[in-house]
C-alpha cells in the first residue's frame, strides 16, 4: 500500500505541471491583454507607454519564458500581484476560498445524503412507481439551467414572497459574530445551496442506482435473501459497498467543480467566493489571479483522483496491485 502510493503521489507533479502549462497557452490565447483591458481605451495613454507597461509586467516575453518564471514563483509560494489592483493574489484566494469551499462542501454532503438513499431505493423498486418518479425528480434537476432556476427562485421566494434574501452573504444590519448574523448567513445561502443539491442529485442516484442494480443480481445477494437476512443490512453494508466505486469516481471528479461551478451562482448572488473573483478576472484578463485560481483548481483535481485512488485500493484490495 505505501508503494502504492508513493507512486499516485509521485505522478502529480509532472501532471500539475502539464495543466497549469497547457491552461497558461489557453488564458494568453483569448483575445486582448491585461494591458488593453485596463489602459487601452484611455486616450490620454500613448502607445509607447502601452509598450512599456508590457515590458514592466513581461508581456513581451515568449509564453514559455512567462510560465517559467510563473511555475517558479508557485513553487516558492508566491503567486504574484493582480494586475488590475495591485493586491496580492494569495490574499485575494485566501480571502474569498473558504466561502466557496464551505458553500459546495455542504452541497457535495447534502447531494450523498439525498442521492445515495434514492439511488438504492431506485434499484431495489426498480421500474415501478417510485423508480420512475425519482427518475423524473433527479433529471428535473439536471435539465434545468442552473441561472434559469436561480432566478426563477429569487423572484418568487425575495421578491414575491420576502422569504429569503435576495443576494450577498450578508444583511447590513446584523452584527457580525453574533448567532444572529450566522443565522442571516445560512438565510442567504439556502438558495444557492438547494441549487448545487439540486443539479447534482441526477448523476449521483443514476451511478447509484446503476450499481446496484447489478450487485443485487449477483449470487451473494440472493443468498443472503434465502438466509433471511434483514433487508438493510443487505441494501446498506453489502450491497451499496460493492456497488458505490463509480459513485467514488464521480466524487473525485466533483472536487474542481468546487471552484468552475460557482462561477455562475456566485455571479447570480453576488456571493464573494473564487467563482466571482475568477469572473471578474477573466473580464479583466488579470492573468496572475487567473493561474492562480486554475492552479488551486488544478490541485483540487489532482487531490480528488487521489483521494479517488487511496478510497478505491481500500474498498478493493485488487487494485493495490
Amino acid at each position: 500500500m505505501k508503494s502504492y502510493l508513493v507512486r499516485k503521489i509521485l505522478e502529480l507533479i509532472p501532471t500539475f505541471i502539464g495543466i497549469t502549462f497547457i491552461t497558461f497557452i489557453i488564458i494568453h490565447l483569448a483575445p486582448g491583454n491585461p494591458i488593453n483591458a485596463t489602459g487601452g481605451f484611455n486616450p490620454n495613454i500613448t502607445p509607447e507607454s502601452l509598450k512599456n507597461m508590457e515590458k514592466i509586467y513581461h508581456l513581451n516575453q515568449p509564453i514559455y519564458i512567462q510560465y517559467i518564471d510563473w511555475l517558479k514563483s508557485f513553487f516558492s509560494l508566491h503567486l504574484g500581484y493582480s494586475l488590475v489592483d495591485g493586491v496580492s493574489v494569495a490574499e485575494k484566494i485566501v480571502h474569498r476560498l473558504p466561502i466557496t469551499l464551505a458553500i459546495n462542501l455542504i452541497t457535495l454532503i447534502l447531494s450523498l445524503l439525498i442521492a445515495i438513499p434514492i439511488g438504492v431505493i431506485s434499484a431495489k423498486k426498480k421500474d415501478s412507481f417510485i423508480d420512475k418518479f425519482f427518475t423524473f425528480f433527479v433529471f428535473s434537476g439536471y435539465a434545468m439551467p442552473s441561472f434559469w432556476l436561480a432566478l426563477l427562485l429569487m423572484i418568487l421566494l425575495s421578491l414575491k414572497l420576502h422569504v429569503l434574501p435576495l443576494s450577498g452573504l450578508h444583511s447590513f444590519n446584523v452584527k457580525p459574530g453574533s448567532v444572529a448574523y450566522f443565522l442571516d448567513m445560512a438565510k442567504h445561502l439556502i438558495i444557492p445551496i438547494f441549487i448545487g443539491v439540486f443539479g447534482s442529485l441526477a448523476g449521483f442516484a443514476r451511478y447509484v442506482r446503476a450499481g446496484m442494480i447489478d450487485i443485487l443480481n449477483k449470487d451473494f445477494i440472493k443468498l443472503m435473501y434465502l438466509r433471511d437476512m434483514p433487508e438493510k443490512t443487505i441494501l446498506y453494508k453489502h450491497a451499496l459497498k460493492n456497488a458505490i466505486l463509480p459513485l467514488i469516481t464521480l466524487m473525485g471528479l466533483s472536487l474542481p467543480s468546487l471552484i468552475g461551478g460557482s462561477v455562475i451562482i456566485e455571479s447570480i448572488f453576488a456571493i464573494p467566493g473564487m467563482g466571482q473573483l475568477f469572473y471578474f478576472s477573466a473580464m479583466a484578463r488579470d492573468y496572475p489571479t487567473i493561474m492562480g485560481i486554475l492552479a488551486i483548481s488544478s490541485i483540487l483535481t489532482l487531490i480528488g483522483n487521489l483521494i479517488a485512488d487511496i478510497v478505491y485500493a481500500l474498498v478493493d484490495p485488487r487494485i493495490r496491485y
